[in-house]
């Protein structure tokens, strides 16, 4: 079990702590999912996997039910979906997903947040080198062989699989999403949560005193309700 898994765990488990500021965030996971293939999670991948990871958050089902009827509503306000791409302190990459009802609202805001921690606003497309796209699925481990599940999976894309005594976490690459999902629930294997992240190609090291401030700059960003994941190239 790597640093990086138990990194990623802590990163989760810490933004999914502000519960009501989770549940806005996956309710606009669910919305673009339903604009983007129906209100039937039977026929429509994205949603699948927004639900799931509703159900990992302890998102209430009539949550759920109730952020799928809005979006299929005809007046249901258009989500885009705009990355922003910058340097916060000490150089480290900072790339923002969010999901906005108001581009402009949101760019000043992140602008905003970008001044006061010392950094910069970046261009679109300046960070792409930096970044490589991954999907991360995360499993159960009870009643799973994870060296026999790490054979089975490489067809369908593997990079790779950690595991503690709780949860596996399966890595493939961005275009691989589709057919892990596939695997897995062909499987039978329960999704706890699924997610689409952006993985570091270099790192920058800093020291603990810095690593805080960088923290506290990507908890301005989080807190933002426009703000779905904030990725950084901090060691």
């Amino acid at each position: 079990m790597g640093r990086a898994f138990e990194f990623r765990k802590a990163r989760k488990m810490k933004r999914w702590g502000a519960m009501a500021k989770t549940f806005t965030r996956i309710g606009k996971e669910i919305s673009m999912a339903v604009k983007e293939g129906g209100p039937s999670p039977e026929n429509n991948a994205r949603l699948r996997v927004a639900i799931q990871n509703a159900k990992a958050a302890n998102m209430p089902k009539v949550n759920v039910e109730n952020a799928i009827k809005k979006a299929s509503a005809k007046d249901a306000a258009n989500m885009d979906e705009v990355n922003y791409e910058g340097y916060g302190p000490f150089g480290v990459a900072v790339f923002i997903e969010t999901a906005t009802d108001n581009p402009t609202r949101t760019v000043a805001n992140i602008r905003s947040i970008f001044k006061k921690s010392e950094g910069s606003l970046g261009t679109n497309g300046s960070l792409e080198f930096i970044f490589n796209r991954k999907a991360n699925f995360t499993i159960k481990t009870e009643g799973l062989d994870v060296e026999e599940l790490e054979l089975e999976l490489i067809d369908y894309g593997l990079e790779e699989i950690e595991a503690d005594d709780e949860e596996i976490l399966i890595v493939t690459d961005f275009s691989d999403f589709g057919n892990m999902q596939k695997a897995l629930e062909e499987k039978g294997i329960d999704i706890a949560s699924a997610e689409n992240v952006r993985s570091p190609l270099t790192t920058v090291s800093l020291t603990d005193e810095q690593k805080e401030l960088i923290e506290k700059m990507i908890e301005k960003f989080e807190d933002d309700d426009d703000v779905l994941q904030v990725f950084t190239n901090m060691e």
